[in-house]
């Protein structure tokens, strides 16, 4: 009796450490995240930048001069509502081609997740000074417009309604309103980004897309004539780049290794 009980367990331990269908071992999967550019169905790189060639919804042509966000709690929830976080926060600065590309140093187990993150910081994340590299980066909100940290920095030039190059600042933060500068007033216009369905069978590269074109187009048509620049302290503007900004990414090509 004894040995078979013994024998039992062995063959529980066996199973439980083979995938069922190969029986080779289960192990964790790396993921990186690619994080790719593009104005509709052209890809945009740095070599892209400071040069007046992409159009609005609206009709203004404009430039890109730089071009930063931060995205944080990225997240793989399983069936089972299982989370993994693959970055607390991360921030992608095109025009110097550094946060590219993301490797976490979080392993998952091979299965289907939901991927998932936030643009920009929740409230309860975003503390005034609490991330040292993003201080570095000069990435804060002054105190006077409540503090926290930029959720993009998205400068350029357009060609204005005499055809001169006149600068825009599309600048997304908390919205806040300062009609009592004594008691300001927070809307929390972070964006929660579902990106769908993955499947990770090993080590995986997931590519997310940034349609830059939709932060001008949907479903506020935005008019850079109207809408340049000391865009942070402006209330409205900031809902209407949050609502547009609900279409602005997608996922990519998946590829595993």
């Amino acid at each position: 009796m004894r040995n078979s009980i013994l024998l039992f367990l062995i063959l529980i331990i066996t199973f439980n450490a083979c995938s069922s269908d190969n029986d080779i071992p289960i192990i964790n999967a790396k993921i990186t995240l690619n994080f790719t550019h593009h104005w509709d169905e052209t890809p945009v790189t740095n070599e892209d930048f400071n040069s007046i060639k992409f159009t609005t919804k609206n009709g203004e042509q404009l430039s890109i001069e730089r071009l930063r966000y931060v995205i944080s709690n990225v997240l793989l929830t399983d069936a089972k509502n299982n989370i993994d976080t693959l970055s607390n926060y991360h921030l992608i600065n095109i025009g110097e081609n550094s946060g590219l590309s993301y490797e976490s140093p979080k392993t998952v187990h091979p299965g289907i997740y939901d991927l998932t993150f936030i643009f920009g910081f929740k409230d309860a994340d975003n503390v005034d000074s609490a991330y040292k590299d993003l201080n570095t980066a000069n990435f804060n909100v002054p105190a006077m417009l409540g503090g926290g940290y930029h959720f993009m920095q998205f400068d350029g030039k357009y060609k204005d309604t005499n055809i001169q190059d006149s600068n825009f600042n599309y600048h997304a933060i908390r919205a806040v309103d300062r009609t009592d500068p004594n008691n300001l007033k927070f809307q929390d216009t972070s964006i929660a980004v579902d990106l769908g369905e993955v499947i990770i069978d090993n080590n995986a590269s997931i590519e997310i897309k940034m349609n830059i074109a939709e932060w001008f187009k949907n479903p506020n048509t935005w008019d850079l004539n109207v809408l340049n620049t000391v865009l942070m302290p402006n209330f409205d503007a900031q809902k209407m780049m949050s609502e547009n900004g609900e279409g602005v990414f997608s996922l990519g090509e998946i590829t595993q290794n």
